[in-house]
Formats: structure tokens, sequence, C-alpha cells
């Protein structure tokens, strides 16, 4: 509302209370009076009668074919009259001081009515700004107004200014940090190409062992590089997905056909029963990505003629995948950051990098999905991905 809004607003509030206790103090006026009246017109027969005692009869037919209504413990209630039932004022007081409370009623509740609606009008415009800022709509302006709302929609506004300034900058460190990453991997992978060349040039020179160990560590640090620069296009949002219905069975079949020499060589099976079809609406290169870390994770926990196992079911509400190993489980410490980058739990054999966790949280979350982990209460550690259906 505005200032000329709230001076109106606040007229007629007075003016009707104004009437509302003029209406009022009318009516006990005029009952004030008839009793006095009353009182009067008693005392005046009271002495009639004491006067001339034949008289009685005459004063009661005159009471009589007046319409008096008022009553008082004096002479006149004997006769069955009492002070609402005399006759004295006329009723066009009374007419007044009813059609002027009537009015003032009227005029406080539509002045009461008129306040609300103005308010309530205030309420929901800045609740509809802060919705359409939320939805990403940005310029949005309301109109500037002058009431009880002013100082608060002034408030909302430096807010949101604030909001916008501390998100530009976020987006802009992050979009830096993304870029530095991607520069770190580009030139990382110059050095390594040429290390590995020198080193097939100079395998020959070199004892098998020295070789192997060489040719090691420049896979770690090709994976790397591969590494950080995946880690860059997540965080700058770059990372796209094809999004498609694809079933669970088909993801956790092929990214244990992506593992078969691994789990060959450590002795290790995979078991992955089919529970029917069951789809989801996810990125199938990607979502196989992000099963094959966890995977590799189960397997570097387990021990020899164990297994990997995983298991699928669907809700109304989503579709869950598990995966767990045989082994000891989680170390109670490494739960909490698990899903850290570059984190190496306290059982850690320092075979990676440390992010292949993070990527996998990464990609589900990207695809309205969640995962966690968590031992299993007869041993071994569990992942568990829950992709929602909408």
């Amino acid at each position: 509302m505005s200032k000329k809004s709230n001076i109106k607003t606040t007229i007629l509030f007075v003016l009707s209370i104004s009437l509302i206790v003029t209406a009022i103090t009318t009516y006990l006026l005029t009952v004030y009076y008839r009793q006095v009246c009353f009182h009067i017109l008693g005392r005046f027969c009271e002495s009639l009668i004491e006067n001339n005692p034949d008289s009685k009869q005459t004063v009661l037919e005159i009471l009589k074919t007046q319409d008096f209504h008022i009553a008082s413990e004096n002479i006149l209630s004997n006769f069955g009259y009492y002070p609402s039932n005399l006759g004295i004022m006329d009723t066009t007081v009374f007419g007044i001081a009813a059609f002027s409370f009537l009015i003032g009623g009227i005029l406080f509740l539509f002045s009461f009515w008129y306040w609300h609606r103005k308010s309530d009008a205030r309420i929901q415009a800045l609740t509809g700004y802060l919705e359409r800022i939320n939805t990403g709509v940005q310029g949005v302006v309301l109109e500037s107004s002058d009431d009880e709302f002013s100082k608060l929609q002034d408030e909302i506004y430096k807010t949101v200014t604030e909001l916008y300034q501390t998100r530009e900058e976020a987006l802009t460190a992050r979009n830096n940090f993304a870029e530095n990453l991607s520069n770190i991997a580009h030139q990382l992978k110059t050095p390594i190409t040429s290390i590995s060349l020198t080193v097939q040039m100079a395998k020959e020179h070199l004892g098998d062992t020295g070789a192997a160990e060489i040719e090691r560590q420049i896979n770690r640090l090709m994976h790397l590089e591969e590494a950080l620069l995946l880690l860059s296009r997540i965080d700058a949002g770059t990372l796209t997905f094809d999004r498609k219905p694809t079933d669970v069975f088909t993801i956790l079949s092929l990214a244990s056909d992506n593992l078969y020499e691994l789990f060959m060589q450590k002795g290790v099976l995979m078991d992955i029963p089919e529970m029917g079809e069951m789809n989801i609406h996810v990125d199938l290169n990607w979502t196989m990505e992000a099963v094959m870390n966890l995977m590799k994770n189960c397997l570097e926990a387990t021990r020899i003629d164990t297994a990997v196992h995983c298991s699928y079911e669907k809700n109304p509400l989503y579709v869950q995948i598990r995966i767990w190993d045989e082994g000891e489980g989680f170390a109670k410490e490494d739960l909490p950051r698990l899903f850290e980058r570059f984190y190496h739990g306290g059982k850690a054999k320092n075979t990676g990098i440390g992010i292949g966790l993070s990527v996998s949280k990464a990609i589900i979350e990207r695809q309205n999905g969640i995962i966690r982990a968590f031992n299993l209460p007869n041993g071994g550690a569990c992942f568990e991905i829950r992709f929602y259906t909408s």
C-alpha cells in the first residue's frame, strides 16, 4: 500500500470508530434519560394519589391510555409498568443510534477488509518475486511502494543482489578452477608422451624390472591426466549425458565384461543375477563408468576365491542397485570421507589416485540419483545407488 492509501485507511478506521462510539453514547444517554423521566413521572403520580386518593382510578386510566414502558420500584411498578415499556422518548433517537452503529460497523469492516486485501496483495507480490528469483528469472523488479512492507522489500532486494554477486563470483571461481585443472592436465600430456617414447627406446639398455616400473608410473600419470580432464569437465558443468531408458542388468553386465581380466587375475567371481527388466533414465556409457569404479573398489577389498555381488530392485519412487564384496568392510573413520577427491582410506593399497568414487558420485547425482556406502552386518563393504523416477 502507498502512503496515500494508508491515510485513507486510517481515516476510515477513525470514522468508523467515531460512529460506533457516537451510537453507543446516544443509546446510553437515551436509557439514562428514560430512567429520569420514569422516576419523575412516578413521583408525580404518587404525590397526586396521596393528595387525592379518589384520583387513583383516573391516574390508572390515564397511564393505560399512554404507551408508557419503564420499570422502577415506585408506584408505577405496582401498576405493572417498567422503564423499558415507557414510551416517553421518540423512536427517532433509537433509529439514529442504530443507523450510526450500522454505518460505523460497515465502515470498520470495509476498512479492515481493504487493509487486509492490500497487505495480502503486497505479500503475494513479494512471494511471487522470490519464487521467480528461485526459478532463475533475472532482472525482475517490483514496483516501488511507500508502506509498511517497503523496508522488507528493500532488504529482499539487497539480499537478492548480494546472492547474485556471490553466485557470479562462485561460478567464476569454479570456471577458473576447472580451466586451470584442464590446463594442468594438458601440460602433463606432453612430458608423459616424451617419457613414454624415451622408455621404449631405452628398454634394451634397462632391465625388465626397471622398464616395467617406469611404464607403471607412466600409466599412472596418464590416468591422472585423464582424471584431471574429467574433473575439469564435471566442475565446469560441461559433462553432457545422453540419457535414455536403459536396463539395469545391461549396465551391470557391460561393466563386469570390461573388468573381466582384472577379476580373472585376482581370482574373484562376479555375481550378477538377472532379476527382470528394470529401466533407468541414464547415459549408458557414463553410468557404466561409475559402476565400474564401484566394482573395482570392491575387487580391491576382497580376497581370492570370493565374489563381488550385485542386486537391484524397483519401487514406485526409485530403482535401487547394490554392489558389495566379501571383504572386511570400510574402516569406520573412512566412511564419512569415501567420496572425497584424492582421499585414500586407511586400508587402501595406493594403487589408484583416489578420484574413482568421487567421479562415480558426481555422475550418479547428475542423473537424478544418490549413492551411499556402508558396511554389511555380516561383513563386507556395500555401495547402494538409487535412481529416482522423477
